[in-house]
């Protein structure tokens, strides 16, 4: 029958495990989010400044952008919002997109196109950064996870002409920082770009929050406005010259509907807030430290992370979902995270720490994992 591998992929998901549903939530904050009437405390959130929260005055830029940007859609929303980036992270030219996925996967596929084009990437990219990668027509090559030799022997065995090496700032499901002043430097030995996807970096690292790679100032910088910025969206920051070209040659941009002026304004003002957040930032800083200190204390096998990601390794996607479920029970939202997100026999809970968590709701959380893992 036509189309029957939809129910059967259906079923094989079930049966080990790894079928997602989405859930409509009734309110989502920083620290708490409600569900069914019930309140619950949040430690699922990428809002790690606590800013969803925090009031944006009356804007008078319209909803919608109704059309392209090469059309009628980029206005001066837009041109605030990206004279703001380009200022404040020192680079010539700035392109808006609705989403960190779609900047990341077609700035990939429509610059690594040329002849004689190989990307290197962390092979534990994003699936936005993989999936441009593939779609493109260069050589796509993987390297080890954060494993300098590797990727210099991958470089060193090259033919390529053009050159690209892609990492993420603070990786998304590990929570550690790539080591983005050595892949500077081997981009530099190499005659290579550096292009860094800065979605979990940007607003909580570095002076001011503007991100991992403010020392080295990478050929293509991904930022999102879905995190710290508490908005939505992304940006790309690079020369005028790969502007131009992504403007030529890059069609999510070209043939989507530009972003919202609204939302182009609010994010602004959210940027604004994220350069001031000293204080939310430190606060962010005191939890992680507080929460690995007493997950030490009580032996809990974290990873290494200084970042406000978290992730305890269970391995197995069931014992996950039964852990997610107990803490759910305990009045804690956690999420199970089960391949293909993250690879095979890695399934995790990826604990998120933000700004808006106190000593007690740390507490209550490290409590509920200790009684709960033993029950697995």
């Amino acid at each position: 029958m036509a189309f029957d591998y939809i129910q059967k992929a259906l079923v094989e998901r079930k049966q080990v495990s790894l079928y997602r549903t989405r859930i409509a939530f009734d309110k989502v904050g920083p620290c708490t989010l409600t569900y069914n009437g019930r309140e619950y405390l949040n430690f699922a959130s990428n809002d790690y400044l606590a800013l969803s929260q925090a009031p944006i005055n009356s804007l008078e830029s319209q909803l919608g952008s109704t059309s392209s940007s090469l059309v009628t859609g980029y206005q001066h929303a837009h041109l605030a919002l990206e004279q703001y980036l380009t200022e404040t992270l020192k680079y010539d030219a700035c392109l808006l997109f609705n989403s960190g996925f779609s900047a990341n996967a077609s700035v990939l596929k429509s610059l690594m196109n040329a002849p004689e084009s190989e990307i290197f990437q962390d092979k534990l990219n994003h699936a936005s950064l993989i999936d441009g990668g593939l779609a493109a027509s260069a050589t796509n090559t993987r390297f080890n996870h954060n494993d300098l030799k590797h990727l210099k022997r991958r470089l060193e065995k090259s033919k390529a002409k053009h050159k690209l090496i892609v990492s993420e700032g603070v990786f998304s499901m590990d929570g550690d920082n790539a080591p983005i002043e050595d892949l500077a430097a081997i981009a530099s030995e190499h005659n290579a770009w550096l292009m860094i996807d800065d979605a979990h970096a940007f607003g909580v690292i570095g002076e001011n929050g503007l991100g991992s790679a403010t020392k080295i100032k990478p050929e293509i910088l991904i930022i999102t406005f879905g995190k710290a910025c508490a908005s939505s969206g992304a940006a790309v920051l690079c020369s005028q010259e790969v502007a131009n070209y992504l403007l030529q040659f890059n069609r999510d941009y070209t043939y989507s509907t530009a972003m919202s002026p609204w939302l182009a304004s609010a994010t602004l003002t959210r940027l604004q807030q994220v350069y001031n957040a000293t204080i939310e930032r430190q606060k962010l800083q005191h939890n992680i430290e507080y929460f690995r200190g007493l997950a030490a204390e009580h032996k809990l096998a974290l990873m290494p992370s200084d970042s406000a990601i978290q992730p305890l390794v269970l391995g197995d996607s069931e014992a996950c979902l039964k852990l997610s479920g107990y803490l759910k029970e305990k009045g804690i939202w956690l999420t199970a995270i089960r391949p293909p997100t993250v690879p095979h026999n890695t399934a995790r809970l990826r604990i998120t720490l933000t700004a808006a968590h106190h000593h007690d709701d740390i507490d209550q959380l490290i409590s509920h994992l200790v009684t709960g893992l033993k029950t697995l």
